[in-house]
This record gives C-alpha cells, sequence and structure tokens, in this order.
C-alpha cells in the first residue's frame, strides 16, 4: 500500500476514532497518525486473532474498518496510561 494510502486511511481511521472514543480527537496531524497506527495495530491483530492476511491493503472498506478499530484501541490505550489533565 502506498504512502498516499495510508495517509488517507490514517485519517478517516482516525478521524472516526476520535469521534467514537469520547475527548480522543488530537487534531488534524494527530489523528492522521493514530490511525496510521492504529492500521498496524489492527492489521496486526486481524493477523493473529483471525488469520486475516494483508488486512489493510489499499483504500477499501476493509482497511478503514480495520485501521478504525485499531485506532480505537489505540486512543483507549493511550487514554489509560496517560489520561488528560482536567483544565481548572
Amino acid at each position: 500500500m502506498g504512502i498516499l494510502s495510508w495517509i488517507v486511511v490514517g485519517l478517516i481511521a482516525g478521524w472516526l476514532a476520535g469521534l467514537v472514543v469520547r475527548g480522543g480527537g488530537y487534531g488534524l496531524i494527530g489523528n492522521i497518525v493514530v490511525g496510521i497506527v492504529g492500521a498496524l495495530i489492527g492489521g496486526f491483530l486481524a493477523g493473529s486473532l483471525f488469520n486475516v492476511p494483508d488486512a489493510v491493503n489499499g483504500i477499501n472498506l476493509t482497511s478503514i474498518l480495520v485501521a478504525f478499530l485499531g485506532a480505537v484501541v489505540l486512543i483507549l490505550l493511550l487514554g489509560a496510561v496517560a489520561p488528560r489533565r482536567s483544565r481548572a
């Protein structure tokens, strides 16, 4: 998958994950990074748990879904490790 495809899938997946996970938005660049890393995590989990080879393989619904699920896992892990500070 080309770098442009990774960026597009990462943008979509990171944006969707930021909407679903409350308080998970990290801005445009942060959502792209979260989406790309989420695609890596989602692809690894899909391959390990469900024996799906090459789960993220272009700009398609399956790739976006796998990247989205990986991004949600990443945001939840980030929230558990480093919770946001309240602004008082």
